[in-house]
């Protein structure tokens, strides 16, 4: 019995191994066909989405970086221009405490000037005014010297009583 099963186990494998393997190869054409394509098909789509993927996060990254560096210049544009606005502001305002200075300074001259002018003014009018009272001494003591004689004593004594008088009518 033991032979019986031996040979039949070798013929069972034998055809068992031939079945196996022509349902094999029927079992991977079907596969080829129906299963092997579409799977093919999805692993090419699925290859071709990452693909994708990795392309437009890289021209997201160049965009960022583009984006950045555009931010950047701009920032160095906004520190430049702000620094010229302060420089600008500076500059102004230095020519307008020169502006106010010079005015100042011109002013106070004005007024320099016409004090200045007042004052010769008033000058004028004092001298004027003495020579009025020197020329009214001088006729009141010709007319005191011709009604009589006086010595050096008396006249010295005359001109100190007319001075006293234009010290009172001051």
């Amino acid at each position: 019995m033991l032979t019986n099963l031996a040979v039949g186990a070798a013929q069972f494998t034998w055809l068992d191994s031939l079945y196996q393997l022509v349902a094999f190869i029927v079992l991977m054409l079907l596969l080829k066909k129906y299963a092997w394509a579409p799977l093919m098909k999805v692993m090419q789509d699925r290859e071709n989405y990452i693909a994708n993927e990795i392309e437009n996060a890289e021209k997201a990254r160049k965009e960022a970086e583009e984006l950045l560096e555009k931010h950047r210049h701009m920032v160095k544009e906004a520190r430049l221009e702000t620094q010229r606005f302060i420089e600008e502001a500076k500059r102004q305002g230095e020519i307008q405490k020169e502006n106010i200075i010079e005015a100042a300074r011109l002013e106070a001259e004005r007024l320099k000037e016409a004090a200045k002018a007042e004052i010769e003014q008033e000058r004028e009018k004092a001298v004027a005014a003495l020579r009025e009272q020197v020329a009214s001494l001088s006729v009141l003591i010709a007319s005191k010297v011709i009604e009589k004689e006086i010595d050096e004593k008396d006249h010295e004594a005359l001109v100190q009583e007319m001075l006293k008088k234009v010290g009172e009518e001051r």
